[in-house]
């Protein structure tokens, strides 16, 4: 049996949740192993259908008041519990915070090891995993064994694939939890005033760094003119405190995989690029035609941001994509 962890939100399973779900069902393919799932909260019956939609056989709904809301060492106990009474050779979760911190207590309370960031995983003897470390800058080939494999899947890296399945049939699960489970637990969530298409789900991700000299002006006329984009920034301008650190993108920020990316003057260091690498195509904008962000990028315009992302806007405006 291979379990896979699940996150969802009033949407549905989230995108990197859905991502797990798709290495986790290479895996149960390849050791001839059926899939299920577990998922947390009162709502976690609505996503049984999405779930068997991507191959998953029964959903298990950790049924407890107490884990209505997050609480990492309860979250890891149940995960234990439900992979000892199914008999789980493997546990893959999403590379989330929640995911990765949920796995940890999991992997401590097994006393085993866990892999963090994994790409690829060929079952055999062993679990040979390809997995990202130092934020994507290195491919690793390792080996992993034990009796329950415990791994996060890299967020961005696997491209999402369903089955078309029936919906997943629903199985309660009542953990049994001590006192210290719940010594950490989620209180209150406050809400982003941060307006706008969140980073991480953008079709279109525009982003200014050094080179906009801390006038955004022209990118955000530029993010009002293209549906489904957003704006970021390098980390140069958070630190200058041009931006907010909910724009930064790259290793320290957030990890975006839109269909389009136009950096403009950002220079393109490899903690930047960390961020950016899930994209299909780059357009750099800058005026030094040597920077690293040049020679990484699908198309480049060398030239001048602030004259370059206003004549963009004009042609969109004149073509008809204001909306």
């Amino acid at each position: 049996m291979v379990l896979a962890l699940l996150e969802y939100d009033d949407d549905g399973l989230d995108d990197v949740s859905l991502q797990a779900l798709t290495l986790a069902r290479d895996v149960a393919e390849q050791a001839g192993e059926s899939l299920e799932a577990i998922a947390f909260g009162a709502g976690a019956e609505a996503v049984a259908e999405e779930a068997g939609d991507h191959g998953v056989e029964t959903l298990h709904v950790a049924a407890a008041d107490a884990l209505d809301d997050y609480a990492p060492e309860a979250y890891g106990r149940a995960v234990v519990q439900c992979a000892e009474e199914i008999g789980t050779e493997a546990v893959i979760a999403p590379g989330t915070d929640r995911g990765a911190e949920t796995l940890s207590h999991a992997a401590s309370k097994l006393d085993v090891t866990m892999a963090a960031e994994v790409t690829d995983v060929e079952v055999g003897d062993s679990y040979e995993l390809t997995r990202q470390r130092w934020g994507g800058t290195l491919i690793e080939h390792s080996r992993l064994t034990a009796e329950t494999n415990l791994l996060t899947v890299a967020a961005n890296e696997v491209s999402v694939t369903e089955t078309g399945g029936d919906a997943a049939e629903v199985s309660s699960f009542s953990p049994e939890l001590e006192d210290g489970d719940l010594r950490v637990q989620l209180t209150e969530v406050e809400e982003s005033d941060v307006e706008g298409v969140p980073l991480g789900e953008a079709r279109v991700v525009v982003s200014g760094g050094r080179g906009t000299g801390g006038d955004f002006s022209e990118l955000e006329a530029l993010v009002e003119r293209v549906p489904n984009a957003a704006l970021g920034s390098s980390r140069a301008a958070v630190n200058e405190g041009w931006r907010p650190h909910d724009d930064q993108i790259g290793q320290t920020g957030a990890k975006i995989a839109p269909e389009i990316y136009v950096p403009a003057g950002i220079s393109g260091a490899v903690q930047h690029m960390v961020g950016c690498k899930g994209a299909e195509t780059i357009l750099a904008i800058n005026t030094d035609p040597e920077a690293a962000i040049i020679q990484k990028a699908d198309w480049a315009v060398i030239a001048d941001l602030h004259e370059v992302a206003p004549a963009i806007a004009e042609e969109l405006e004149a073509r008809g994509h204001s909306e």
